[in-house]
């Protein structure tokens, strides 16, 4: 029986965690055994991961990760507290020179860098070491395994690293797994030497799991909310673009378009920008902020259009959730969208902007016969793909 290794952060509610449990509750365990090493055992999602995984205790220096400096010092893990002071520090100066729009990658890259004299090894070999999120510094320097592999849910071609940096890491995986055709090409854009490492497996979705949990009964504000109803299931953050949505609507309220509301499931960074980005529009009575939801699905079973307003998505897990539950979709157009959507079949491409948000939103609005097309197109596709996880057998063995 092959022993393997998957770490990722934690388990808090987003779409990267989400589709780590589906892979984990389609796993084949008869034939391999799979330990978890999870940085920080937190999270709503903790109690899904299947009872087969043997999840490996909590190692002090890694559960720093989302810890704020302070904390980190009166914990007395002095050096990963200097090490996250000079990464702040210069990731803010690189920033400022560069006019980087975000340099919050950057700054975790480097977090992670300066902190690797500070983090113990594992001690157990393995054959298979799966590094589920970025940055993968942990199973390249500090795990021992045959075989190595790095998972990439991101448009790389949009996120601003040390690109160096990246390749030297990135050198020490043994395979890339990007979870869509075109998060593989935007990803090659940047590092094209890595081509012969990088395959696509995508994420693993389970049609029956999520129409079940979209059943569950929710007491929640859409229920009674007789408008038409936009639903947006995504972090609070600059990449999924919800300050765009809040701008989208008040175009539309400007135009008189007052049936609509927009419902945003999730919490995140951005958090305070984006209410005060409401009050000051006085949307106040139709963008509403739900917070964090462990069961988002019955939020979406009762949107009239699901939109993703993303600037940027490797392969966006609602979506395809959404597509699930025979929603019309509409996203922006990403770099990737087009391996998400098939524009006009089963959901609708805009333009990735607040004017393309706010005709796009408009177009369906008005045009009901288009969205039974999306709708009808949706129920007669068979979303799950749990073969997908043959192609990395396949690759572990």
């Amino acid at each position: 029986m092959k022993k393997i290794l998957i770490s990722s952060f934690d388990m808090e509610v987003g779409g990267v965690e989400r589709s780590l449990i589906s892979m984990l509750n389609n796993f084949d365990y008869e034939n391999y055994a799979v330990d978890l090493m999870l940085y920080k055992h937190q999270g709503d999602f903790l109690d899904l991961v299947s009872n087969k995984v043997n999840l490996l205790n909590e190692i002090p220096q890694y559960s720093t990760y989302r810890k704020s400096i302070g904390e980190i010092l009166k914990e007395k893990q002095y050096g990963i507290g200097v090490s996250r002071i000079f990464s702040k520090v210069n990731a803010d100066l690189l920033g400022k020179i560069k006019r980087m729009e975000e340099s919050g990658y950057y700054q975790m890259q480097l977090m992670w860098l300066y902190a690797l004299p500070f983090l113990p090894k594992v001690a157990k070999h393995y054959d298979v070491a799966i590094s589920y999120l970025w940055p993968h510094y942990f199973v390249a320097e500090k795990v021992n395994a045959k075989k190595k592999i790095a998972w990439i849910h991101t448009d790389f071609s949009t996120v601003e690293t040390n690109i160096q940096m990246d390749l030297k890491l990135w050198r020490k995986f043994d395979y890339i797994i990007a979870v869509s055709e075109a998060c593989k090409m935007a990803f090659l854009k940047k590092y094209g030497e890595l081509e012969d490492k990088v395959i696509v497996i995508e994420n693993i979705t389970s049609p029956e799991f999520i129409r079940e949990m979209a059943n569950e009964k929710v007491d929640h504000p859409m229920m009674k909310d007789n408008r038409f109803k936009i639903v947006t299931v995504a972090r609070l953050s600059h990449a999924k673009g919800i300050d765009n949505a809040v701008r989208a609507l008040k175009i539309l309220k400007e135009k008189g378009f007052h049936d609509l509301a927009w419902y945003v499931v999730g919490y995140g960074g951005d958090d305070s920008i984006i209410k005060d980005m409401i009050k000051e529009a006085k949307l106040e009575d139709r963008f509403f902020l739900l917070g964090k939801q462990i069961n988002p699905y019955p939020f979406i079973k009762e949107a009239d259009l699901y939109v993703q307003p993303s600037r940027y998505e490797g392969k966006a897990v609602t979506v395809g959730e959404a597509q699930i539950l025979s929603k019309p979709v509409m996203i922006t157009n990403y770099t990737t969208a087009h391996s998400q959507v098939k524009d006009g079949h089963d959901g609708c491409i805009t333009e990735l902007s607040v004017e393309g948000l706010a005709t796009g939103i408009e177009r369906l609005y008005k045009n009901s016969e288009e969205r039974k097309i999306l709708i009808n197109n949706c129920n007669n596709t068979n979303f799950c793909n749990s073969n997908e996880l043959d192609k990395l057998y396949q690759i572990v063995n």
